[in-house]
């Protein structure tokens, strides 16, 4: 346990933002596997309704640094690109 004050205060923001970030990552991971079994049963319909709302939160996580943009880039092009595979 932290002993000074300001210790204390940067474990409560550091509890605080791993908590965000964990909130963040497992939006973004819920998202991608639903697409990714949307496109393994070749819901074209339902991929396209998705593929829209994949990237944006890819790019909301990138945005608030949970995800590099880099890594959030390369996912979406991989994922665009099994998406162009079914349709």
């Amino acid at each position: 346990m932290p002993i000074k004050k300001s210790a204390e205060k940067a474990l409560r923001q550091t509890k605080k933002r791993t908590a965000k970030n964990q909130s963040v990552k497992i939006g973004v991971k819920k998202t991608v596997k639903e697409l990714e079994r949307k496109i393994a049963a070749k819901d074209k319909k339902a991929v396209m309704e998705l593929m829209p709302k994949v990237a944006q939160v890819l790019d909301k996580a990138a945005k608030v640094k949970v995800l590099n943009k880099n890594t959030a880039a390369r996912q979406k092009s991989r994922l665009q690109k099994a998406v162009n595979k079914i349709l």
